[in-house]
């Protein structure tokens, strides 16, 4: 990976706002300010906002936390961010997603003997990253499965964690000392 393009913030170069906005972050559920935040803080009415959304998928989404991981864990991977899949493939494996669906995704291919549920989030998220929408027999299913709620939630998670990734990417989070990059380049 390449050398950050943003210099970590110290608290005492903050301003009113981005000191406002960051311990907001380390006070909520976090416990920290990681990953984007570094670059969002530059622009501390965006960092609070998005971590305000990103607080709610992550935490308290209607999802169960495995299936919510695992698409945290399919737009990571669609968009080849490593310090996301770095973080989540952590949470993911905490939540109970299987090593074997995790180590797949991680290779950019289809997870062999994943659970209904599952196959319907992943399907889900690959066909709304990829095709840019969802088609009518996935929609039924997740619908069907998790509800209004739950879709608008799925919908969410995917687009809070392109956001995510596309920050990390632009500012070439680094991964922590001593970890390789976990995600080979798509083919």
């Amino acid at each position: 990976m390449s050398a950050p393009r943003l210099k970590k913030l110290a608290p005492e170069e903050m301003t009113a706002d981005q000191k406002r906005v960051y311990e907001s972050i380390a006070g909520g559920p976090r416990g920290g300010v990681r990953g984007p935040f570094n670059a969002l803080l530059r622009s501390p009415e965006l960092a609070d906002r998005a971590q305000k959304l990103g607080e709610y998928l992550r935490f308290s989404s209607s999802l169960p936390a495995p299936l919510n991981e695992l698409a945290i864990l399919v737009t990571a991977r669609y968009w080849s961010a490593q310090y996301e899949w770095h973080a989540h493939a952590q949470h993911a494996a905490k939540a109970g997603v299987e090593a074997a669906t995790i180590s797949a995704l991680a290779q950019g291919k289809r997870p062999l003997g994943m659970k209904p549920e599952e196959i319907i989030v992943y399907n889900f998220c690959k066909e709304l990253h990829e095709e840019k929408e969802v088609g009518d027999d996935t929609y039924k299913a997740a619908l069907e499965r998790f509800g209004e709620r739950g879709v608008v939630d799925l919908v969410g998670v995917c687009g809070y964690y392109t956001l995510v990734s596309m920050v990390l990417n632009v500012e070439r989070a680094p991964l922590p000392e001593g970890v390789a990059p976990p995600l080979a380049p798509l083919k």
